[in-house]
C-alpha cells in the first residue's frame, strides 16, 4: 500500500507552486487525503453533495460509483479550506477537474519537485486518508471501512493489514516500556 507519511503530506500542504495547474492538482490531492474520495467522486463533487449533518458539521453525502454504496464523510478543516478556495459560480463542480490521466501525470511531476520518492496517483490520496489520516490517528477499522465506502470490512482489513500491524507494534512497544522495571 503506497501512501504519504505525515511528513510528506505536510510538505505537500505547505508547498506553494508557481504554476497554477500544479497547485490545483496538489490542492485536489490533499483534499482527497482528507476525505478519501475516489477520482470520480472528487471530479463530480457539487455543492448539493455538501450537507449539514446530524452533528451540525458539514458532510459529503454521495454514492460511490465503484460500489454503488452511499457514503457520508465528515469534512475535516483542511478539506473545507480547499473547498472554499475553489468555490466558484462559473463551475458546477466544487473543485477544478482534469482527466484522471492528466491528474496522475501532474502528480508525478509534483512528487519529483517535492522529492517524494513514491509513485503518486490519485488513489494514493485515498490510501493516505485511510492510513496516515485515520488509522494512524486511532480511528477504528470499521469506521475507516465505512468512510471509504467499502462493501465489506474484510476489503479494508486486507488492504490495510500492514498499517494495522505497525500500530500493533507501536502499542506493544509502549506496553513493554510500561511493564519494564526502571532498574
Amino acid at each position: 500500500v503506497v501512501f504519504l507519511t505525515d511528513e510528506e503530506l505536510t510538505k505537500m500542504e505547505w508547498h506553494r507552486f508557481a504554476q497554477k495547474r500544479l497547485q490545483q492538482v496538489t490542492d485536489c490531492f490533499i483534499f482527497c487525503c482528507y476525505t478519501g474520495l475516489g477520482y470520480h467522486e472528487m471530479s463530480t463533487l457539487t455543492p448539493a453533495h455538501i450537507q449539514k449533518g446530524f452533528d451540525g458539521n458539514q458532510w459529503i453525502i454521495m454514492t460511490r460509483k465503484k460500489t454503488q454504496r452511499d457514503i457520508a464523510v465528515p469534512l475535516l478543516p483542511k478539506a473545507l479550506e480547499i473547498i472554499e478556495k475553489y468555490r466558484s459560480d462559473d463551475r458546477k463542480t466544487l473543485l477544478p477537474v482534469l482527466s484522471n490521466q492528466r491528474f496522475n501525470s501532474n502528480l508525478k511531476e509534483i512528487a519529483e519537485m517535492l522529492e517524494i520518492n513514491k509513485r503518486l496517483t490519485h488513489h494514493t490520496a485515498r490510501k493516505t486518508f485511510a492510513s496516515t489520516v485515520l488509522l494512524y490517528n486511532d480511528v477504528p477499522m470499521e469506521i475507516v471501512s465505512q468512510l471509504l465506502g467499502h462493501s465489506k470490512l474484510s476489503t479494508t482489513e486486507g488492504h490495510y493489514a500492514k498499517v494495522v500491524n505497525r500500530k500493533v507494534s507501536q502499542a506493544i512497544q509502549t506496553l513493554t516500556e510500561k511493564l519494564t522495571p526502571p532498574f
